[in-house]
């Protein structure tokens, strides 16, 4: 972005759209944007500014067009590790969510556009092998949190019919058991959580669908330590991810979580769970076996 005081305006203006530039100027800018390693220009300018016109119908008419154009940014440097072509990735990410959010409100877009646009997120989150989450000088990359955010989103979408929730928490799950030599420390946990819990609330699913998908990512989570005589550092990356979301769905699924300021989430998550006790017991037994020398084991059936 060339001027950050042009954008600086536009937000004082409360995100009118400016009259002295077309539309697609704009938008170019601010998609380029997007890829800043200046937070300030991405977190605080870029992004902000596209949502908020999305938000406000500013794309409606454009909105299939421009979900494409923003899937181009999944795509970019996509296999690199530790450059700054991540931001570029990850911001996209998080501003087609709310692409998906416009049309889940105003019913703008075909279902077959809808699947694209998660063809080519589930595509790039599994790919995605930067899972920085603060970068130093940089600010947020956070390819995980956005990818999961990302995903919700697609859970929320009429579209989505219970084969497609299945494959969205496929996503989910091998993004968690894949080895990394990350560790999820900036809350990814509760956004991976989240989004899960958004598919849950759909309750078009069954205990034993369920039980299926938490099998990979409870075996993950119970590996334990091979003893050598120099231990390795433990756990792996990818057991503590896949240990991570086992603690933070099953405090989720316990107190229980509401959704965003958004169209249709207060009744989304105001619908109880209906495979909820099956599920709370599948997840404490799964976080009970991650780590048998801490937990108490089941009580035998009487």
């Amino acid at each position: 972005m060339e001027s950050t005081s042009y954008w600086q305006d536009v937000m004082a203006a409360d995100y009118a759209v400016p009259h002295d530039r077309a539309l697609t100027d704009l938008t170019e800018e601010l998609v380029r944007g997007l890829a800043s390693t200046n937070p300030q220009i991405r977190d605080a300018l870029a992004y902000p500014t596209l949502a908020t016109w999305l938000e406000r119908g500013v794309y409606d008419d454009l909105l299939p067009g421009f979900g494409d154009g923003l899937c181009a940014g999944l795509a970019y440097g996509l296999g690199e590790d530790g450059t700054d072509t991540v931001f570029r990735r990850s911001f996209t990410a998080l501003t087609l969510a709310e692409v998906i959010h416009r049309d889940n409100a105003e019913f703008l877009v075909h279902d077959e556009v809808v699947m694209r646009w998660g063809d080519r997120l589930a595509t790039w989150l599994l790919r995605e092998r930067d899972l920085r989450g603060y970068v130093a000088d940089c600010g947020w990359a956070h390819a995980v949190a956005h990818g999961a955010d990302a995903i919700g989103a697609l859970a929320r979408s009429r579209h989505c019919d219970a084969g497609v929730l299945r494959a969205l928490l496929d996503v989910l799950a091998d993004r968690i058991v894949k080895d990394t030599p990350y560790r999820w420390v900036h809350e990814e946990h509760d956004r991976v959580a989240h989004a899960v819990m958004t598919i849950l609330h759909r309750n078009m699913l069954s205990s034993d669908e369920l039980e299926r998908w938490l099998k990979p990512i409870a075996a993950t989570a119970a590996q334990q330590p091979i003893m050598h005589e120099t231990l390795p550092e433990w756990p792996t990356p990818n057991v503590f991810n896949a240990r991570g979301v086992l603690h933070v769905l099953l405090s989720q699924l316990a107190i229980g979580v509401k959704g965003f300021p958004i169209p249709g989430d207060d009744d989304l998550f105001g619908r109880p769970i209906e495979a909820r006790a099956d599920l709370l017991l599948m997840v404490t037994e799964a976080v009970r076996s991650s780590q048998p020398y801490i937990y108490r084991p089941a009580p035998a059936p009487s």
